[in-house]
C-alpha cells in the first residue's frame, strides 16, 4: 500500500513540476511580456498601434499553431511505439531535458525585440516537450486505481498543479517580474541585481521555470516505474504503424469513443485558446501591465485549485460527463464576456475613461477560466481511461492529444483570421465561442461509463 501511495504521489509531482510552464510561460507572465515587446517592435517598423496589437496576437497564434499540429502528428505514433516496448520513462526523461534547455533560454528575449522569432521557435518547441511528456504521464493514469479512483486522482493531480503554478507565480511576483516603474508587485528591486531597465526580472521566469521542474520532478522519477509485467512487442516501425493503423480504424467502430475525441477536440482546443491569449489580451486590450496579470494569474490559479480537486470528488461520485458539460458552459459565459468587453465599453455600453468595471470583470473571469478550466482538464482525462484499452494506454493518451491538438491550429488560426479581419482583439475571440458549443454537442452521444466493455470483448 505504501509503494502504491508513493507512486501515485510521485505521478502528481509532474503537474507540480509541469504547472509553472502554462501558468507563467503561456498565460501570466511570458506570454503577456511577449506580447508586449512583441507590439512594441511592430511598432517600430511604422505599423499604427492597432495592427501592431492584432499582428503581436496573430504572430502568437501561428507559433502556437505549428507546435499544435507538431503534437498531433506525433503523439499516436509515439504512444504506440511506448506500448510496443513496454516503456514509457525513458520518453519522459528525454522530453523533460528538451523542456529544461528551452525554458531556461527564453531569458533571451530582450526589450528591443530583436529575438522575437527565435524565441517564439524556442517556446514551443518547450511546449512541445512539455505536452509530449505530459502524454506519457497521463498513460500512467489508468495503473493508479479503478475508475471512481482515477477520477479522484486525476483531479487531486490536477489541483496539486495549480498549487505549484499558485506558488511559482507568487514567487515571481514577489521577487522577480517588475512593472513600469522597476520594481516588483510589492516595491521590491529584482533579486541577484537583475537589471528592471532592461526587464531582467520578467526574462528570469524562463530560467525559473527550468529549475522549478529540474528540483520538483526528482519525486516523479524516484517513485514511479515502467511496469515490468507490461506486454512487449515489435518495436519495428511497420508493426507499430500496423497497430497504430487498427486502432484508428477500430475507433470508428466505437460511438462514445469515436464522439468524446472529438467533441473535446473542440472544446479543449477552445480552451487552450483561452489560456494562450488570456493574459495577452489583458495587456493588448485592458492595457495590464505584468504584476496586475500576475495578480490575476494568482486569482485564476487558486480558484482552478480549489475547483478542480471539487470536481476530482464530484467524478468520483457523478461521473465525468456531468462534470466536463458544467465547466464548458461556464467557460462559454467567460468567452461571450470577453468578445463583449473592452476598456471604453461593455457590449455597446460606454464606460467612463477611469471605470474599474472592466478590472473587476476580467478578474471574476479569472476565477471562472481557472477552476472551469481545471475541471475539464481533469475530468476529461478521467473520461479518456474509461475508453482505454488495457493493454494500449499511451497510444489511447496518444489519440486523445491527437484530437486534442489536431485541430490545435484552429481556435489560433481563427482567431487570427477574425483578428485581422475585424482590426479587433475582442472579436478575435468569436471563434472560441463556436468551438465550445460544437464540443458540448457533441458529448449528448458519449457514454457517460466509456465503452472499456467493448474493448475488453474485442
Amino acid at each position: 500500500m505504501a509503494v502504491a501511495k508513493k507512486r501515485i504521489w510521485g505521478w502528481m509531482a509532474f503537474d507540480w513540476a509541469s504547472q509553472p510552464f502554462y501558468t507563467l510561460g503561456l498565460t501570466f507572465i511570458f506570454g503577456p511580456y511577449f506580447a508586449v515587446v512583441a507590439t512594441e517592435y511592430f511598432l517600430s517598423t511604422g505599423m499604427e498601434d492597432g495592427a501592431a496589437r492584432a499582428q503581436s496576437q496573430a504572430v502568437w497564434s501561428l507559433g502556437q499553431t505549428i507546435a499544435g499540429l507538431m503534437i498531433a502528428f506525433t503523439a499516436p505514433f509515439l504512444g504506440a511505439f511506448a506500448d510496443n516496448s513496454g516503456r514509457k520513462m525513458p520518453w519522459i526523461a528525454f522530453f523533460s531535458v528538451i523542456y529544461v534547455v528551452a525554458a531556461f533560454m527564453l531569458w533571451g528575449l530582450t526589450p528591443d525585440g530583436s529575438t522575437i522569432m527565435l524565441t517564439l521557435i524556442i517556446f514551443y518547441v518547450g511546449f512541445f516537450a512539455a505536452e509530449s511528456a505530459l502524454n506519457f504521464v497521463n498513460a500512467i493514469l489508468p495503473s493508479l486505481g479503478n475508475d471512481q479512483e482515477v477520477g479522484r486522482i486525476s483531479g487531486s493531480g490536477a489541483a496539486f498543479g495549480y498549487w505549484g503554478g499558485v506558488t511559482s507565480l507568487f514567487i515571481m511576483l514577489i521577487f522577480f517580474a517588475e512593472n513600469d516603474q522597476g520594481v516588483t508587485f510589492v516595491g521590491l528591486t529584482p533579486l541577484f541585481g537583475l537589471d528592471p531597465d532592461l526587464r531582467e526580472g520578467t526574462r528570469f521566469v524562463g530560467p525559473f521555470i527550468a529549475l522549478w521542474y529540474a528540483i520538483f520532478i526528482i519525486p516523479f522519477f524516484m517513485f514511479v516505474r515502467d511496469d515490468p509485467k507490461a506486454e512487449k512487442k515489435s518495436t519495428k516501425l511497420s508493426a507499430v504503424w500496423a497497430e497504430l493503423l487498427e486502432t484508428l480504424r477500430a475507433v470508428f467502430h466505437r460511438k462514445s469513443l469515436l464522439n468524446f475525441l472529438i467533441g473535446s477536440m473542440f472544446y479543449r482546443d477552445a480552451l487552450n485558446a483561452l489560456y494562450a491569449f488570456g493574459g495577452v489580451y489583458a495587456a493588448l486590450v485592458l492595457d495590464w501591465q505584468t504584476t496586475q496579470i500576475g495578480i490575476f494569474g494568482i486569482i485564476a490559479a487558486i480558484a482552478a485549485a480549489v475547483t478542480t480537486w471539487l470536481s476530482g470528488l464530484a467524478d468520483a461520485r457523478v461521473g465525468p460527463k456531468p462534470v466536463i458539460r458544467i465547466a464548458v458552459w461556464v467557460l462559454i459565459m467567460v468567452s461571450v464576456v470577453i468578445v463583449g468587453m473592452s476598456r471604453e465599453t461593455l457590449f455597446g455600453v460606454p464606460l467612463a475613461a477611469d471605470s474599474s468595471l472592466p478590472d473587476i470583470i476580467f478578474y471574476i473571469c479569472g476565477v471562472c477560466i481557472g477552476g472551469a478550466g481545471g475541471a475539464v482538464y481533469a475530468s476529461s482525462r478521467s473520461m479518456m481511461v474509461r475508453h482505454t484499452h488495457p493493454d494500449r494506454p499511451a497510444e489511447a493518451f496518444g489519440l486523445f492529444a491527437l484530437t486534442g491538438k489536431a485541430t490545435a491550429f484552429l481556435a489560433p488560426a481563427l482567431i487570427t483570421l477574425f483578428t485581422i479581419m475585424t482590426g479587433n482583439n475582442q472579436l478575435g475571440f468569436l471563434p472560441v465561442i463556436f468551438l465550445f458549443l460544437i464540443g458540448l454537442l457533441l458529448l449528448r452521444w458519449v457514454n457517460k461509463d466509456g465503452d472499456r466493455a467493448e474493448w475488453s470483448a474485442s
